[in-house]
């Protein structure tokens, strides 16, 4: 870690331990596998994002804590944890002291510990390891135990380039290269992104042109009605005003309704899946309001489009036609 510490360029280096929370498993380093993280709280998280994880309720772990946790959104789920739940690690009890904010990643089934005792986590998991430790046999300590370093860079630093001199000038240490590793997650991620676009695509589609041939119809049906209305004086402002506010009200309707089944659907399927660990929805107030908002543009894109077809005819004419069909 000093090593790395002296690299130029280099702002700031945590020590780190990840382990598999069931070592039997086969899903390590994935979406689904729960992990558990020690960090060295003595010193600062060198990400420029995440200063601290976002937690939701209670609080982030503290220099001097033992034996307390804070875990990820999904996990707690999954079970039943809250502030103040206990959590039996490797045989030892936990105190859960906060739950993260969900963040739809991987800390989302996250249990972040003090490092120490990550420490006393893998060397009970790994019995060759608690023997050589036993032994004497290596100038290994149990505080030299790291399976990772979170490496921070200056402002103004190309992190490639620094994580490049880290390779060169430190031997033996794993260099993951940020730009390899977006790529990485990009190319991971393309086909499932690709997928919801183009099923948001269709969606977009059919939703829309169903609403508009709804709502214009809905219109036209009730033409010979408008005509008589401009015949006996009203303006054609408050016969578009009339339709606008009608469909505004079904849309609006109808959108409510949408998202309560949306959410209503969406909870339901994740209590199923959170039997292993898992969630799969997120309805965040944006994503909510934003379709909200969309229905209502369509539907009064809809209705500005039948009330400019019937306020071109003459009333004589919209009476002609209602009639007729």
């Amino acid at each position: 870690m000093e090593a790395i510490r002296k690299v130029d360029g280099v702002a700031g280096v945590q020590p780190q331990i990840m382990l598999p929370l069931n070592p039997s498993t086969s899903q390590f380093l994935t979406l689904t596998q729960e992990i558990v993280l020690g960090v060295d709280l003595s010193l600062p998280m060198p990400n420029r994002h995440y200063a601290t994880l976002p937690v939701r309720a209670g609080r982030f772990l503290r220099e001097g804590d033992r034996r307390r946790a804070v875990v990820g959104a999904s996990f707690a789920a999954s079970r039943g944890l809250g502030v103040g739940s206990a959590l039996v690690l490797e045989g030892e009890r936990y105190e859960v002291v906060g739950v993260l904010e969900r963040m739809m990643t991987a800390p989302d089934r996250f249990v972040i510990v003090p490092i120490a005792d990550a420490r006393e986590q893998w060397v009970a998991k790994d019995r060759l390891l608690r023997t050589l430790l036993a032994s004497g046999a290596a100038a290994l300590r149990a505080e030299d135990l790291n399976t990772g370093a979170a490496v921070g860079w200056r402002d103004g630093e190309d992190p490639d380039a620094v994580a490049h001199r880290i390779r060169e000038q430190v031997p033996g240490v794993n260099v993951q290269i940020p730009s390899e590793l977006s790529e990485l997650l990009r190319s991971s991620t393309a086909f499932f992104s690709a997928l919801l676009v183009g099923i948001g695509t269709l969606a977009f589609v059919i939703g829309g042109l169903s609403l508009a041939n709804t709502v214009a119809a809905a219109v036209f049906e009730r033409i010979r009605d408008f005509g008589v209305k401009r015949a006996l004086g009203a303006t054609d402002w408050q016969v578009g005003r009339e339709v606008l506010g009608e469909a505004l009200a079904v849309t609006l309707s109808g959108g409510l309704l949408g998202v309560v089944l949306a959410i209503a659907l969406g909870v339901s399927i994740d209590r199923w899946v959170q039997q292993r660990g898992q969630e799969l929805f997120l309805f965040s107030p944006r994503l909510l309001g934003g379709a909200l908002v969309f229905s209502l543009a369509l539907g009064a894109a809809a209705a500005a489009y039948a009330a400019l077809r019937i306020v071109r005819l003459s009333p004589a004419e919209a009476i002609r036609r209602g009639s007729a069909a």
